[in-house]
């Protein structure tokens, strides 16, 4: 019996051995990147800013510690030939954004939103990267990331070739606000995760926990729930709650506090036009209600429950 489970145990770390080592080995699914080289004209240019906004590109490119499995170091995307994309083509810009693969063919730590920004149609891909390349060269040098074992080897997984994606329906307001509410990853934020996956069963209800040092902030409930969500929301009252922000965008935001702090990128999506704010919401009261009391700012007196009290 003893040469039994010894054989047995012997056979377990061999395959879990294997499993490892195929891991480790195993290269993610990686296309060659597009050969396009972007005309970047005025109406591309401003498009990309709209997107890059929407996207909030500018919210993670710059520096800020959330507590990841690492040292995950967000990339100089200025035009720096050295220290940022400069010497990148176009195609290996779009390979990276909707793929998620580096010029080297290292895959990207899921932080960047790859998994979302995958559905971005081909025209507002090329819109974003001609905008990206109009951004002044910024020389400085960031350290390659360092990502913890064993999720180095599993956001291997992550990438896939994109394909090429058609324009959204701008005529059916669900189905095009279902594409902005994507580039904008509303889910991933508003979306509580485990061991690195979302909840599906609390899809856009919030709890997501964004910590920084001394202060934590929750990501609130955006479904169509009357008590916890937006359910009691007017399309007004949604675009009211980003309109409040474009005098702050313009002017400079209030002194941040514990009870305001957030790290929903409002000034970058203080600029989403009022249609395309509508058609976010349109979408969002499609989605399925869940009664999920978030408290946004754990601590914060007063306390905010939940975006019905107007947390968001």
């Amino acid at each position: 019996m003893k040469k039994i489970l010894l054989g047995t145990l012997g056979t377990a770390v061999m395959m879990a051995a294997a499993a490892v080592g195929y891991l480790y080995l195993r290269k993610p699914a990686i296309a060659p990147p597009p050969a396009e080289k972007i005309e970047a004209t005025q109406a591309r240019i401003e498009r990309g800013k709209y997107l890059f906004n929407l996207a909030d590109c500018d919210g993670c490119h710059s520096q800020r510690e959330l507590g990841l499995p690492g040292k995950i170091a967000a990339s100089n995307i200025t035009s720096d030939p050295e220290t940022g994309i400069g010497a990148w083509t176009d195609g290996e810009k779009i390979r990276a954004i909707r793929e998620g693969i580096s010029r080297d063919g290292r895959s990207l730590f899921p932080m960047m939103p790859y998994g979302s920004l995958r559905h971005m149609s081909d025209e507002d891909v090329y819109s974003l990267v001609a905008f990206l390349n109009t951004l002044p060269p910024v020389k400085h040098r960031v350290p390659r990331s360092q990502i913890n074992f064993p999720v180095s080897l599993l956001i291997k997984s992550e990438p896939r070739p994109a394909g090429s994606i058609a324009a959204p329906d701008r005529s059916d307001r669900v189905k095009y606000g279902e594409y902005l509410a994507t580039v904008a990853n509303c889910t991933g934020c508003h979306t509580p995760a485990m061991d690195g996956r979302p909840i599906d069963r609390l899809t856009l209800a919030g709890g997501e926990k964004f910590r920084f040092p001394g202060i934590m902030v929750v990501s609130a409930n955006i479904t169509p729930d009357p008590e916890t969500g937006i359910g009691r929301w007017s399309e007004q009252d949604f675009v009211d709650r980003f309109r409040q922000y474009r005098d702050y965008a313009d002017h400079g935001s209030p002194e941040t506090t514990p009870e305001n702090f957030t790290v929903m990128p409002w000034l970058a999506f203080s600029h989403v036009t009022d249609e395309d704010l509508a058609a976010i919401y349109t979408y969002l009261l499609t989605q399925r209600p869940i009664r999920h009391v978030v408290d946004s700012h754990p601590g914060a007196d007063p306390p905010k429950q939940n975006i019905a009290r107007g947390a968001f």
